[in-house]
């Protein structure tokens, strides 16, 4: 079951994310996003009441109107991993983001993950970032021409110790 994250589940997402990356900086970087106030919204995957699969978007800065989102992190437990929740968990962050009215998402992922659901270097042509150029900097337009034309995005500072 996928299903939007309560503050009740913090705990259980940061084991999560303990558990799928080695040390504890994306579980750190989940903290310090809510603390800041910059997350948009977070899903967790549930399996048999336990908390195995966590997504986070949080905001952009960006020279425009319009909203554009990070992913960032994804995580499953190891044990569930290959299951379809990490399928699950992007899917329904993704359609939830096109709801919120987001423009467009980028992430800094794993190169050979992420084009499944769209996202692609690519489309990051036109964005100035800190993380430009990076084969893992990838992104997805939610709405056509999210990215055609010249952007700026920034991150929020958490991401800066990474």
């Amino acid at each position: 079951m996928i299903r939007h994250a309560r503050a009740a589940d913090h705990a259980a997402i940061r084991a999560v994310n303990l558990a799928a990356f080695p040390g504890a900086a994306e579980a750190d970087l989940v903290e310090r996003l809510r603390a800041d106030g910059d997350v948009v919204f977070e899903m967790v995957a549930e399996d048999q009441g336990e908390i195995v699969g966590h997504i986070l978007f949080s905001r952009l800065w960006a020279d425009s109107a319009n909203l554009y989102v990070a992913l960032a992190p994804m995580a499953v437990v190891p044990d569930q991993q290959r299951r379809g929740l990490g399928l699950a968990l992007v899917r329904g962050g993704l359609e939830f983001c096109k709801e919120c009215g987001a423009q467009g998402v980028v992430v800094l992922g794993h190169p050979d993950y992420y084009p499944r659901f769209g996202f692609s270097a690519e489309a990051t042509g036109e964005i100035r970032s800190p993380y430009a150029g990076s084969p893992a900097f990838m992104a997805k337009a939610l709405e056509e021409d999210a990215f055609d034309a010249p952007l700026s995005l920034a991150y929020p500072d958490a991401f800066n110790g990474l």
